[in-house]
């Protein structure tokens, strides 16, 4: 009986114990998060106060937009009009990425208030909530401190989103956070979120027209959206392609237009009334760039009769080319069309080729990411932005600009980085 009693009090006694444990872990996660939460607050604070101490613009004569009859965001202009892509901006807004997120909220201000271009079109990934990189999982955390500096330089915008925007483990969806981009908290953000009867969000046309009312350029801006084939957290690098009823919904929309600018023309005895010239802009790139730069490599590095190489390298290595995983019909149907002559996109961030490919030019951003990649805050060749100017006419002309050169004067000091050189990458099989 002794010995029961005995096994009894052992028992009693390792079940105290193991409680006490439990309860100890429980008490060091609670307060490592309330640590986290002070040291977030704390440090986003800071970049939240930085983000909005930039100057405001200046401009001779902002061009400001208007929506047409069909619900479009509309320029109106007789001169060139300016875009500036960026991309892969990757704010993190938690405590492992506060220093990063200010070069980062630096960098972007610097760029934008040298070039005061007409509209910002931002290719994906402005935020970046990885934990063990960031330290958060609030996504909406570093889409306002973006769109509060956005706010208070007073430039146009808008965003596709890219597969960091809204993460699998993230506190908000893609749906949550295209509410919180088209709301009215941000007049300068143009960002609407498109049909609901297409996949995504943020599918949009933003149009330019001249003073008579003919559209000269449009814009197509398209969600490429994330992961796929079971690949949730991204792990596997399986991306997906455009959907096939954005590529309707684009077909639709240009022969839509091409043909309101032709009647539009002839009821009022207008010139020039051609189909009109436009531009896709997405994060994920196309398996077209992949083929492009496969071939041009195979090539030795040259041009073939399919590929023209305008500039730039790839420096991602092994595939190259991040593409999604599928087959779309976009390119497709971007020849059948014959109205796009550009595409814009980010996602690889070592790469900033741009290169035609039997007829439409694809270009890679260059990029902004301090975060993202290891080590990659050090490095400065790969770092900037890309302009691209429409003129009255139809065409077009882009380039890379790096941001460490004079013209982009920052307001607070550029960090010290290494210029590597940009190594021209053959394709692993």
């Amino acid at each position: 009986m002794a010995g029961k009693e005995k096994k009894e009090k052992v028992k009693k006694s390792r079940g105290k114990t193991a409680l006490k444990v439990i309860l100890i872990i429980i008490a060091v996660i609670a307060a490592l998060v309330l640590i986290a939460t002070v040291v977030n607050t704390i440090g986003n604070r800071a970049n939240n106060k930085k983000a909005v101490s930039f100057d405001t613009l200046e401009y001779e004569s902002q061009l400001v937009p208007e929506k047409d009859e069909f619900g479009n965001w509309t320029f109106t202009t007789d001169d060139d009009f300016k875009v500036v892509q960026l991309t892969d901006v990757h704010i993190g807004a938690g405590f492992l990425s506060f220093k990063k997120d200010s070069m980062a909220l630096n960098t972007v201000a610097a760029m934008i208030t040298a070039e005061k271009p007409d509209l910002v079109i931002v290719t994906g990934d402005i935020a970046y909530p990885v934990p063990f990189q960031a330290g958060t999982f609030n996504n909406k955390t570093s889409a306002r401190m973006f769109a509060d500096m956005m706010e208070k330089l007073g430039v146009y915008w808008t965003l596709c989103f890219g597969n960091h925007d809204t993460e699998a483990y993230s506190f908000h969806t893609r749906e949550y956070m295209s509410d919180f981009y088209s709301s009215d908290n941000y007049k300068y953000c143009l960002f609407q979120a498109g049909p609901d009867d297409i996949s995504g969000y943020g599918n949009q046309i933003i149009n330019v027209r001249n003073s008579d009312g003919l559209i000269t350029r449009s814009l197509y801006v398209i969600d490429s959206h994330t992961y796929t084939d079971g690949d949730i957290f991204g792990a596997l690098w399986k991306y997906d392609n455009i959907h096939q009823d954005q590529v309707d919904w684009y077909k639709e929309n240009v022969e839509m237009y091409n043909k309101y600018n032709a009647e539009f023309a002839l009821e009022k005895g207008l010139d020039g009334a051609a189909e009109i010239n436009s531009s896709l802009f997405f994060h994920i790139p196309l398996t077209e760039y992949k083929d492009a730069w496969y071939e041009y490599a195979e090539n030795g590095f040259k041009d073939t009769e399919n590929v023209k190489l305008y500039y730039g390298t790839a420096g991602e290595g092994k595939k190259v080319v991040y593409c999604g995983i599928g087959d779309d019909e976009m390119f497709e149907t971007i020849q059948e069309l014959g109205s796009t002559d550009s595409v814009f996109c980010g996602h690889d961030h070592l790469n900033n080729f741009s290169l035609d490919y039997q007829g439409v030019r694809l270009t890679y951003g260059m990029s902004v990411d301090y975060l993202a990649y290891i080590g990659i805050y050090k490095k400065g060749s790969q770092r900037g932005c890309t302009i691209i100017d429409y003129l009255p006419d139809g065409s077009y002309d882009c380039h890379a600009e790096n941001y460490y050169q004079d013209k982009y004067k920052s307001l607070y000091e550029k960090e010290q980085v290494e210029m590597q050189e940009q190594t021209t990458v053959i394709p692993a099989e």
